[in-house]
């Protein structure tokens, strides 16, 4: 019982109340701050049409569709996490680490490099790539079935092989890197209305689908032998949850490119706080991904201002001490 806590219904309810709560802020810190800072107030006139305000540019161009993309991003790429380390019953894996974001940025850059002008095929393309190293790593961890062990080290192998092929096409393309870059370390600088229209239906399906399935993934969680002996199709499902894990990467990286860590640590501090129960931990991970994300990216654009940083690079100054620290527990245990 000594962490009995986290599954008390009382105790999940107020993680996610807090949780819902700070998102909202995290949002409305997004909209308000910046190189102008916005008056709440004037935040709600514009969410309400309100059209002839001082900031209204300001924040129906620039504010509010990058927080909102910010805050769609996190919630796809931690929910990718958590049905990831679901899958492979270990909580160090994230699509990052095992090479399904490779795998999308492969595709995504190829686009970006080779054929300019067909960006409007990023998302597909990136889907594609993800799905491709999803399989790839599948394919090679296949044994008369499929271990969470060799499914890692698999993804490790495939996310090498993927990197060198990305630098590849930095060096025969380097006259057209520069618009690259951005996606290599994870931006949400200069996002629309129109990244929003393109994240918001994979991440609404992907969560939705996630959402229906979490039992079986309580399931799943029990054991290969177990899960069978109740009824579960293992492989089945191990094939859903890692397509549905890796929709919600594809899209997200599509967008903001190969940010690192939400993945990782999102749904494992979730994980601390509320245990492994699918049906609490997905929406636990999702608003908390959505209060890294809109954190992260204020924090990119005011803390150096006027200079913004890429959000890549804040995430994975929080993300790497807390890998560092999840290797340290995991070897205490």
């Amino acid at each position: 019982m000594r962490n009995g806590y986290r599954t008390t219904a009382g105790w999940r309810s107020a993680v996610i109340l807090v949780f819902l709560v700070l998102a909202v802020c995290g949002m409305l810190l997004g909209f308000t701050v910046g190189a102008v800072d916005v008056p709440l107030s004037e935040v709600v006139r514009v969410a309400w049409g309100e059209t002839n305000t001082e900031h209204y540019p300001i924040l129906w161009n620039i504010r509010f569709p990058r927080t909102i993309a910010a805050a769609l991003a996190g919630i796809g790429l931690s929910l990718s996490g958590a049905l990831l380390q679901g899958v492979m019953r270990n909580p160090m894996a994230d699509p990052h680490i095992i090479g399904v974001s490779s795998g999308a940025g492969l595709l995504g850059i190829a686009m970006l490099l080779v054929f300019p002008s067909h960006g409007h095929l990023l998302v597909p393309a990136a889907f594609v790539g993800a799905m491709a190293a999803a399989f790839l790593i599948y394919a090679l961890a296949w044994d008369k079935g499929v271990s969470p062990m060799r499914i890692i080290l698999s993804g490790v192998a495939v996310s090498a092989l993927l990197n060198s092929a990305i630098s590849g096409l930095f060096t025969f393309y380097s006259d057209r890197v520069e618009g690259a870059v951005s996606f290599m370390v994870g931006s949400l600088a200069a996002k629309s209305w129109a990244h929003v229209d393109t994240l918001l239906p994979y991440t609404a399906a992907g969560a939705a689908l996630a959402w229906m399935a979490a039992q079986r993934m309580n399931v799943l969680m029990l054991g290969d032998a177990t899960a069978r002996s109740l009824g579960l199709p293992v492989e089945g499902y191990r094939l859903f949850f890692t397509a549905v894990g890796t929709l919600l990467a594809a899209s997200s990286v599509s967008v903001v490119g190969l940010l690192g860590f939400v993945g990782l640590i999102v749904p494992h501090a979730a994980r601390l706080l509320v245990g492994n129960d699918y049906r609490v931990l997905l929406p636990c991970s999702a608003l908390l991904g959505v209060i890294v994300m809109t954190a992260c990216d204020t924090l990119a654009r005011v803390a150096f201002a006027p200079v913004e940083l890429p959000v890549g690079i804040v995430t994975g100054i929080i993300g790497a001490p807390f890998f560092l620290y999840l290797l340290r527990r995991k070897a205490r245990l």
